[in-house]
């Protein structure tokens, strides 16, 4: 009977596995992969015409037209066949930069020239017949910054179109080794990215890739000038040159030509190249990856960490490319084809355009689509009757570019309505505010004349954009959902004009997510595995696994996960070696695996110091130093740390290190003021941030207005801007996020403060000092202008900014990054300079600034303070911060440009030239904000002055000494509790 039970019991498990099983075979399979179809035909033509009354936002005051506008001025001018050449070095005006002529430079014969990253260089040019030409520069990308290089155009002396004023010029990115590098876990480390610097000969484009062709320049006959302007970066150029670039055949034509020629096909042939062994790319961010998810890639495996793919979301801007070296043993015809995933965009499809040794083979290349799909699948071009493609033997380069394909004129359109709703939004928010009164009657679309008529426009536009869409994508997804949605909107305001003031919020929710779709669309991201050069004759692997492999690696990966301390990242010493260290990192875990590869790189073989880098909660920090689990050292921390570890004798003071002065002098003197006490110097700065002034350069044009230089200058603009019911951004002022984050005083009232020549602490900062007359004059200013102005006190600024709503506001300097990838239809019309100050007796313009940062602490038990020290050291040294910056905006783009305290590393980082100027203009004036016991209160009881000010009405003098008095009594009795002697 036992046994019959026992039977029953294990037969009941198998049964319950074998559903499991069963379950998980449905799961793996239900996006499984039919054979790639890649149908590529012409590009449909699409256009809308606009009505001649509508206004052009596109053409702002004081710009050049767009390039679509500038093209159609000139259509029908002839493709002249004459090249003309211009050598570099034959210039005929330079100045403002450093320019020098170098002979036979890197191999090229001839004199060649160096341009800087400022200034401008002038040539003159003799055109024999009046026409169309295309442009391309012969340069070399010499060391900078790693960034790309920017210039702008002038034909004659001005910007010939929009675009001509952002052109973009690639470096060449390559693995540092050849082979990819394990860590004594097993795991593969991420290849580290290098230049690899060659002679580009490159035609100008658009670098926002909304304009697929090349672009055309018009020249009528005779003398003209060219020249370029310098916004970024170095670069040496050998010659420009006028010519026709020549525009592919069809594929049909050039099949017709393989067999008129007698062009054999290849047979019994396959190469496969792992797509993780580009020879080349355009950008550091497109580094080989490591996909885990899947069983289909190879190398794989379950449980380590394996280099096996390339591209992913790193690889979805226009323009981004990827180069593989081939090596065909034979010469004839051959098809070709990718093992891809893209799973990334529905509704839309990636687009790409492949090149051989530098052409595009014929038309059809030039925007090949990769389709929403689950899982990894063989792409083959042509689909079902492949392309074929004419290799000679021996190497060649394949290139595959980013491109927004067929969806660029649709983009570009959206880009366009977006730009012309957002200004039908600033003429209505002229009239009824941002609050507009529901019983009230605005007339709006009889004081704007051209309302309706716009409206109805748009409408047209957007429905017919998303029908292209759906048309093109061959599915309905959210991409044209939203702008169905707005046009929708549209409709219901031009049917009931008088709801209009009612549905404004509405209206700027839909415009906002309007600019969301633009950025998000002009994403076009790809992961490949493997690329294939086979035979017409051969067939091809297979894409993916079975589903009993899929299964398989599943459990795998499940039975891994007990085993693997994902927490250490990449080398983990035994503790047994007497050099080393534990060091605690709490960001991501892009920037922990970018600091550990430098760790391994550069500090342990310079030091032979070993280190332990852990990923972990900060939060934690001061319970496990308080209980002996501590680090030794602690990266990226906020600036309240240092000295609350400090007056708990758990952090290690730096001064007694015989170098500090000379490690101290790498930073401002502002970056160290939070974290000194009592004589000592207890971390040193990682980051440090201010404040900047953000501007938007065509709305103040509109409203007749400059940018203030100081305060009083603010007061007379916010009386325009509260006319046109517009607003002026102050630092929000907003709660802790959590009663474990302390609130920092608010940077508005600190350098109001500052300005005025008063300070937060006095006694050797045993006391508050906001009951001084400096401090209590500052509150007041700093309130009325919320109760005065009715300013807001909690917004998202890069929205209101983008549309107009906030032409100008102050701002933490990384706002920069921000702006400049979340919103591209701005480009080009904003600016940040530094914020506004107060007149000084001299007449000089007191500008001072609060700054904030991030800081790395050695604790005080930390068993091995040399080696701590020399980690230090290392971390914030000129080379280790400019590589750590270089690398993290290599890694996620310009919007992770790194703020680093370290003076000589900031200079290093890729800002444009006329936008660091500003930057450094502020940083003269920055002060730090000193960090005592008790001082967290500052900060929230100065929040809780300020809402009795402004929200409950008490007299601002009275309710700033209310709080002071807390403030007193809070660092009193800190100070109490951790022994500061009194004088």
């Amino acid at each position: 009977m036992t046994r019959q039970l026992q039977l029953k019991k294990w037969m009941g498990r198998l049964l319950i596995l074998l559903l499991i099983v069963a379950a998980l075979m449905l799961f793996f399979n239900r996006g499984k992969d039919d054979p790639g179809e890649m149908l590529i035909g012409a590009p449909a033509e699409w256009k809308l015409e606009r009505p001649a009354s509508l206004i052009q936002t596109g053409a702002q005051a004081g710009k050049a037209m767009p390039y679509v506008q500038y093209l159609s001025k000139y259509e029908g001018s002839g493709r002249p066949g004459q090249e003309i050449i211009i050598p570099a070095s034959e210039y005929s005006r330079a100045e403002g930069g450093e320019f020098r002529k170098l002979d036979h430079y890197e191999g090229r014969p001839g004199t060649s020239l160096y341009t800087g990253e400022k200034g401008e260089v002038e040539w003159k040019l003799r055109v024999q017949e009046e026409g169309l030409y295309n442009l391309s520069v012969l340069y070399y990308p010499v060391e900078g910054k790693s960034s790309s290089i920017e210039r702008s155009l002038r034909i004659d002396g001005s910007i010939p179109f929009q675009e001509a004023a952002y052109l973009q010029f690639d470096r060449i990115w390559g693995n540092a080794k050849d082979s990819v590098d394990r860590d004594n876990q097993g795991n593969d480390l991420r290849p580290r990215q290098i230049e690899h610097p060659a002679w580009i000969e490159a035609v100008l484009k658009d670098a926002d890739g909304y304009e697929t062709e090349p672009f055309l320049f018009f020249f009528t006959e005779g003398e003209h000038t060219i020249s370029l302007t310098a916004a970024r970066e170095p670069m040496v150029i050998r010659e420009l040159k006028l010519l026709q670039q020549p525009e592919p055949l069809p594929y049909s034509e050039v099949r017709a030509k393989y067999e008129a020629e007698g062009t054999p096909q290849t047979e019994g042939i396959l190469l496969e190249i792992q797509a993780e062994a580009a020879t080349a790319k355009s950008s550091p961010t497109l580094y080989p990856l490591s996909e885990r998810a899947s069983p289909s890639v190879r190398p794989y495996s379950a449980s380590e960490v394996r280099i096996n793919t390339i591209g992913g979301f790193n690889w979805r801007l226009p323009g981004q490319w990827i180069e593989w070296e081939l090596d065909v043993p034979e010469t004839g015809l051959y098809k070709i084809a990718f093992k891809s995933q893209q799973n990334f965009v529905r509704g839309i499809y990636s687009t790409r355009k492949l090149t051989l040794d530098g052409k595009v083979p014929f038309d059809e290349m030039n925007r090949i689509p990769f389709r929403f799909k689950n899982g990894y699948r063989m792409d083959v071009l042509g689909g079902e009757e492949p392309y074929l493609f004419h290799l000679t033997r021996g190497k060649h380069v394949l290139r595959l570019e980013a491109s927004l394909g067929e969806f660029a004129p649709l983009i570009h359109e959206v880009e366009d309505s977006l730009l012309n709703l957002n200004a039908m939004y600033r003429k209505i928010l002229m009239i009824t505010g941002t609050n507009p009164d529901e019983f009230r009657d605005y007339r709006v679309e009889q004081r704007i004349p051209e309302l309706i008529e716009t409206l109805q426009f748009e409408s047209d536009r957007l429905k017919a954009i998303a029908s292209r869409l759906v048309e093109l994508s061959g599915q309905s997804g959210d991409q044209e959902a939203l702008l169905k949605t707005m046009a929708l909107q549209l409709d219901e305001m031009i049917a009931k004009p008088d709801t209009i003031p009612r549905r404004l919020e509405a209206y700027k929710t839909n415009t906002g997510g309007l600019g969301t779709w633009l950025q998000q669309a002009r994403e076009q991201p790809l992961e490949l595995d493997a690329l294939y050069v086979a035979s017409p004759d051969v067939k091809l692997p297979k894409s993916g696994m079975g589903a009993g492999d899929k299964v398989k690696h599943e459990l795998n990966t499940f039975a891994s996960s007990f085993f693997i301390d994902y927490n250490n990242i990449g080398n983990v010493t035994d503790g047994k070696n007497q050099h080393s260290i534990t060091v605690w990192i709490g960001s991501g875990r892009d920037q922990a695996n970018t600091v550990k590869a430098m760790i391994d790189e550069t500090f342990t073989p310079e030091t032979g110091i070993s280190v332990n880098l852990k990923l972990v909660n900060m939060g934690t920090l001061l319970p496990a130093t308080l209980s002996g689990q501590g680090p030794d050292v602690a990266m990226q921390i906020g600036n309240d740390l240092p000295v609350n570890f400090a007056m708990r004798n758990s952090a290690a003071d730096l001064t007694q290190f015989a170098d500090f002065d000379a490690v101290a002098g790498r930073f401002r003197d502002s970056a160290l003021v939070p974290y000194q006490y009592r004589g000592g110097v207890y971390a040193l700065p990682e980051t440090q941030t201010f404040n900047m002034m953000f501007y938007r350069k065509d709305v103040l044009e509109e409203l007749g207005l400059e940018v203030p230089e100081t305060w009083d200058e603010v007061a007379s603009m916010l009386a325009v801007l509260n006319k046109n019911h517009m607003q002026f951004g102050l630092p929000v002022v907003a709660q802790a996020p959590d009663q474990w984050t302390t609130l920092p005083p608010n940077s508005m009232f600190a350098a109001l403060l500052m300005q005025s020549g008063g300070q937060f602490y006095r006694n050797h900062d045993r006391e508050s000092d906001l009951d001084s007359k400096p401090a209590l004059e500052a509150f007041k200013r700093w309130t009325e202008y919320y109760t005065d102005y009715k300013l807001e006190r909690e917004y998202d600024f890069a929205n209101r900014f983008r549309t107009g709503q906030m032409p100008i506001g102050i701002s933490d300097y990384t706002t920069y990054n921000q702006l400049s990838v979340f919103a591209p239809e701005i480009r080009g019309v904003w600016g940040f300079a530094p914020i506004p100050g107060t007149v000084r007796e001299d007449g000089t313009i007191d500008r001072t600034v609060p700054s904030g940062g991030s800081a790395v602490l050695m604790l005080e038990d930390a068993k091995d303070k040399e080696a701590a020290w020399e980690f230090l050291k290392w971390w914030t040294s000129d080379m280790t911060q400019t590589n750590f910056g270089r690398e993290m905006e290599g890694l996620m783009g310009a919007a992770a440009r790194y703020p680093t305290a370290n003076i000589k590393a900031l200079d290093s980082l890729p800002w444009p030239v006329a936008d660091y100027e500003n930057l450094k203009a502020q940083f003269e004036w920055v002060r730090g904000i000193p960090e005592v016991p008790g001082g967290y209160s500052t900060g929230r009881h100065l929040f809780n002055a300020f809402y009795r000010a402004v929200i409950s009405g008490v007299e601002p003098r009275e309710a700033l000494m209310d709080s002071v008095q807390y403030i007193h009594d809070e660092i009193r009795t800190k100070q109490e509790e951790f022994g500061v002697p009194e004088g």
